[in-house]
């Protein structure tokens, strides 16, 4: 493996987030703390419990998801779609480096950065509402594994988009909606049953879900389904990156 090729693609990719501080950290951090004073202190301090667990603490792990999906997807869409656009994805290409290495390096730049985001937010999110991890090794692991998964469907997106408008058509218009009713800000065990059933074929409910169950030991869903799921999305991802690789969908024309 051509470990010095992965890791000149993960250092340039790397350098943009420091390049860019204010709109990939201080940006999402800004905006998800005002979720954090609406949401948790002011409308939180006026609900019930859910699950013995505060109203407050109990969205933590939904808006940490939110942000988490947004700027991996972002972040690897954005990293593979400018070689793309400025012509310099063919100089990749020719690089004595393979496919799953050039991955790896773009992939693995765009998770370390949302993972250190979604650190970052765990860390705000003290300063607004107490809250405590139960499971700090599951947190650790849905975190980073939500993140890589969610970068390989960014990258896909970033080699599919022919314009900087479909980098934001996917996220805006598909994931947002997910996330906001996949049980961010209630549990999916307080909707009608049909809307239950619904909200099972929703994705991100078991992301959410697994996620929150690492805090509190509370879910909609049990743990080993929503581990499940998530691998299970993660093979679909890498099963298409393997075959746009494969067939140079995108990327030689």
């Amino acid at each position: 493996m051509n470990l010095y090729g992965v890791k000149a693609i993960y250092k340039f990719e790397m350098a943009r987030m420091k390049r860019t501080v204010m709109q990939s950290v201080l940006a999402p951090v800004i905006s998800t703390s005002l979720y954090f004073v609406v949401f948790g202190s002011a409308i939180g301090s006026r609900m019930g419990d859910i699950g013995d667990v505060s109203y407050g603490a109990y969205i933590i792990p939904g808006l940490v998801m939110l942000s988490l999906l947004m700027q991996s997807i972002s972040n690897a869409s954005f990293g593979i779609y400018m070689p793309k656009f400025s012509g310099t994805i063919y100089e990749v290409l020719s690089a004595p480096v393979s496919y799953a290495e050039i991955v790896m390096g773009y992939v693995g730049a765009a998770a370390t950065k949302s993972v250190i985001l979604g650190l970052i937010i765990l860390a705000t999110a003290k300063l607004f509402v107490d809250y405590d991890v139960l499971h700090p090794f599951w947190m650790i692991s849905f975190l980073v594994l939500t993140a890589i998964t969610f970068s390989l469907f960014g990258f896909i997106i970033g080699i599919w988009a022919d314009g900087f408008e479909k980098l934001q058509i996917v996220p805006m218009m598909i994931v947002t909606p997910l996330v906001f009713l996949g049980g961010t800000f209630y549990s999916i065990d307080m909707l009608p049953e049909v809307w239950q059933t619904i909200s099972l074929f929703n994705p991100v409910v078991y992301l959410i879900s697994g996620f929150r169950w690492a805090f509190y030991g509370v879910s909609d869903v049990h743990v080993g389904i929503s581990v499940g799921m998530t691998l299970f999305f993660l093979t679909v991802c890498m099963a298409t990156v393997s075959w746009i690789f494969k067939t140079g969908y995108r990327l030689r024309s």
